[in-house]
């Protein structure tokens, strides 16, 4: 919390606020849910919870060590190492083109503008017609240039953005954005 420009977390996401975020899961049919930076796996785990049989979750994760530790305590988890700026490309890559959920632990407010446009954008084309992105941000880090920037730009990338309310269960608390409808912008 002393460095919040330079920390992404300072531990697992609660099991509050990830049930918060995987409430945009489908719970019927055979959806696909891409998670994008799923560190431990916290978000995992509530993912699958609501992900009827037949569903397909991916984890996208940049780090090796991340996705070796995912892959042995996380078995169940398809995971893809990769970068989300290239999110189409590692989907096709996996034989999918687009998906019901996209779920997001990425530290949006210490990336570099470009890189966030990039992976709306991806995020954007990749998300099925009535599908929906969600990821969340720390309340303490609300101010920051990066973290305000970041939800202009979710406003700008959809035409509905939603804010939850704060889970203050979570250390450090946190609220979720819901985002519906991408512009294409």
């Amino acid at each position: 919390m002393r460095k919040p420009g330079l920390v992404g977390a300072v531990a697992p996401s609660s099991p509050g606020l990830a049930r918060q975020m995987a409430s945009v899961v489908p719970t019927s049919g055979n959806p696909v849910v891409v998670e994008l930076g799923p560190g431990t796996g916290a978000l995992s785990g509530a993912v699958a919870k609501r992900l009827p049989t037949g569903g397909r979750h991916l984890a996208i994760e940049l780090d090796s060590g991340m996705v070796e530790y995912l892959r042995t305590e996380v078995p169940w988890l398809e995971v893809v190492q990769g970068d989300a700026a290239h999110l189409g490309e590692l989907l096709a890559g996996a034989g999918i083109e687009s998906v019901d959920a996209v779920v997001s632990g990425l530290p949006w407010s210490i990336f570099p503008g470009e890189l966030q446009k990039a992976i709306l954008r991806q995020v954007g084309q990749v998300l099925a017609p009535g599908g929906a992105f969600t990821t969340f941000a720390y309340v303490h880090a609300l101010g920051m240039t990066g973290a305000r920037l970041f939800r202009r730009r979710l406003d700008i990338a959809f035409d509905e953005v939603v804010t939850s309310r704060t889970v203050w269960r979570n250390v450090p608390p946190a609220l979720t954005y819901v985002c519906r409808r991408p512009t294409g912008r």
